[in-house]
């Protein structure tokens, strides 16, 4: 499908013990619910043509029989349909009886995926009826199809490669769904009848969700439910669908309900390619193609609007204090293997600086060392507002640090003058000169205190370009150089909440508008409003996160934006900001070429030596 996105459904069918025909018409009513969401591969549970817990009827050749005539009229009611369809049913082979998961495509069977492990223990004795499938592939003359547990079906002309085991092929230490994913496999479907018990779910959710993660792939989960026999065991129809590691659908236990979920294959695709140690080996897997017309998915997973801040406040909180520990750790690491005692942190009254001094007085703390060990500098000259040189001081004096104030305003306008500017026009020099002042300053104060200073910037800046080069950009280490600025802000703001005594100036920061203040005031209004300049942070976090962390196209990242801010902002508006952002990203490579040190923190880092090596004259990839 286009871009990559699939929407893919599990389904549990009401269950006519020992009745397939009946059976057949259970599934095609749940083929047809798929395909009315717009599902291009539906999963069916375990047996489901004939139910799970028939027992000795599977003895019976009336039954086997049966359950054959079913498979070829849910075949035939798949012809027509844009759309692969994955079920469970019994299997002839060989004079030997099997559990298997059947793909059925526009009208025919294309393939049998017989069970690898069959449990015969506790409530379960499927020995007594199925064998467990041990020989390599084979060719079914009955159904005209391949037959096998190392079966990787491929879309034609496609992205999606699809594979499947059997219940209990899952919970096995040796799972067959490994050797899938190395053999190409992105979605890996299970046909299953897990009965239920107390805390099954949790285990069974955790499982699923797991293997997904460790094979970087998608796993769809269909389970038995409804009609099965509760003589014994009770089946609860959990259906599940998750996406390396997340679960993006479940079914409510009981309910029988039918999933639907959006996969991205690409998004798994970009992971096993830059995951080396994912290994890629086919040895003994036949492909069998399928056709999927491409049409583009309608999006039922609306994207993430802010992929970097986590959407439940008990999670933001959590992730908060881990992030500043990470903060705090790195930069606490430096100071001791280095000898170092004090820290030096230009303060402006902004978002970045406040974060810095923050991480800088947690580091004093960790390592016993007072808080004026913390020299906070503020450096006001000709756009400083009142507001944020206040917040500036108030907020050191609260936290107890060294705190000093050098008005640059008199040396920028001598270095001006040096230079031959006339120091009125307020161009790009006459800017950054008061960016590199500022940064002169702050190194010559850390040397005469034997100290380092910390870096305020933070990763959006920098995927922008957003700093002045050998100005704001150095630093000894830049503790907010992976922390992008939709992200600083929750952070100061778990830090209002959690320290009372700085609760209003914290606010006041983050009530504050962005801004450099590097243009005259004319008063003490700001004049420079960053996200007026470049755009909204909240639109260049995603466009970043999408384009680092997945590798996707321009035109994917539009599309996934137009949904995720829908109602918000405009086509045109994401349009004119996507573009300045490829354009200032690829054009300010040679400033992260050169970066101080800092500490990863989150999945994106744009570290020279670490997660991003880019050549400073790469021309513009869309």
């Amino acid at each position: 499908m286009k871009d990559g996105i699939y929407k893919i459904a599990v389904g549990t069918p009401k269950i006519h013990l020992g009745d397939p025909a009946a059976n057949a018409e259970e599934i095609m009513r749940v083929i047809d619910r798929a395909a009315d969401a717009g599902a291009k591969v539906l999963v069916l549970p375990e047996l489901c043509t004939t139910g799970y817990t028939a027992g000795d009827l599977f003895l019976l050749d009336s039954l086997i029989t049966g359950s054959r005539e079913a498979v070829d009229r849910i075949a035939d009611a798949t012809a027509g349909r844009n759309m692969l369809v994955v079920l469970g049913a019994p299997a002839m082979y060989g004079g030997k009886l099997y559990s298997a998961a059947f793909f059925l495509s526009h009208g025919r069977v294309i393939g049998i995926v017989p069970k690898s492990h069959i449990p015969n223990y506790s409530e379960f004795y499927e020995g007594r009826m199925f064998s467990a499938w041990k020989g390599g592939n084979a060719f079914d003359e009955d159904l005209h199809c391949p037959i096998g547990a190392k079966l990787l079906f491929r879309q034609e002309g496609g992205d999606l490669a699809v594979a499947a085991e059997v219940c209990e092929d899952l919970w096995v230490p040796d799972s067959p769904s490994v050797g899938h994913a190395l053999a190409g496999a992105l979605l890996v479907c299970n046909t299953s009848a897990s009965n239920e018990t107390i805390a099954k779910a949790d285990y069974r959710r955790s499982l699923v969700a797991m293997q997904s993660a460790k094979l970087c792939c998608a796993y769809a989960y269909a389970d038995a439910g409804a009609g099965e026999s509760t003589t014994d065991t009770v089946y609860a129809g959990h259906n599940l669908i998750a996406e390396n590691g997340v679960v993006l659908g479940e079914g409510e236990l009981f309910g029988d309900e039918l999933v639907v979920a959006d996969i991205d294959i690409k998004h798994l695709a970009h992971d096993r390619r830059r995951m080396t140690s994912f290994e890629p080996k086919s040895d003994g897997y036949s492909v069998v193609g399928f056709a999927l017309d491409p049409v583009e998915t309608a999006l039922t997973r609306k994207p993430d609007r802010n992929p970097f801040v986590p959407a439940v406040r008990s999670e933001l909180d959590r992730r908060a204090e881990d992030i500043l520990r990470i903060q705090t750790a790195g930069l606490k690491g430096r100071m001791a293997n280095c000898g170092i005692k004090r820290l030096v942190v230009g303060v402006s009254g902004g978002l970045d600086s406040t974060l810095a001094l923050l991480v800088a007085v947690r580091a004093a703390d960790a390592l016993s060392l007072p808080r004026t060990a913390v020299t906070a500098v503020t450096m006001p000259c000709f756009g400083t507002t009142r507001r944020t040189k206040s917040n500036a001081g108030k907020m050191s004096e609260l936290l107890g640090v060294d705190f000093r104030t050098v008005d640059i305003t008199e040396s920028v306008r001598r270095h001006l003058s040096d230079i031959g500017h006339d120091g009125v026009t307020t161009d790009v020099t006459f800017e950054n000169a008061q960016a590199r002042e500022r940064t002169q300053v702050l190194f010559d104060i850390a040397n005469a205190a034997g100290g380092i200073v910390v870096g305020t910037g933070d990763l959006s800046e920098l995927a922008l370009g957003w700093c002045t080069y050998n100005g704001d950009h150095m630093s000894s280490y830049a503790v907010n150089a992976s922390v992008p600025k939709t992200l600083v802000r929750h952070l100061v703001a778990y830090e209002a909440a959690r320290l009372p005594g700085l609760r209003d100036v914290l606010l006041d920061v983050l009530d504050t508008p962005v801004s450099p203040e590097l243009l005259p005031t004319g008063g003490d209004k700001v004049v420079q409003h960053t996200e007026e300049i470049v755009g909204p942070y909240e639109l260049h976090d995603f466009f970043l996160y999408h384009l680092i962390r997945w590798g996707s196209s321009k035109a994917k990242i539009r599309r996934l934006a137009l949904a995720a801010f829908e109602g918000e902002y405009s086509a045109e508006t994401i349009d004119k900001w996507l573009s300045v952002f490829f354009r200032r990203f690829f054009s300010s490579a040679f400033k992260r070429s050169c970066l101080p040190d800092g500490a990863k923190v989150g999945s994106v880092s744009l570290s020279p030596r670490g997660d991003w090596r880019m050549p400073s004259d790469a021309h513009v990839i869309e």
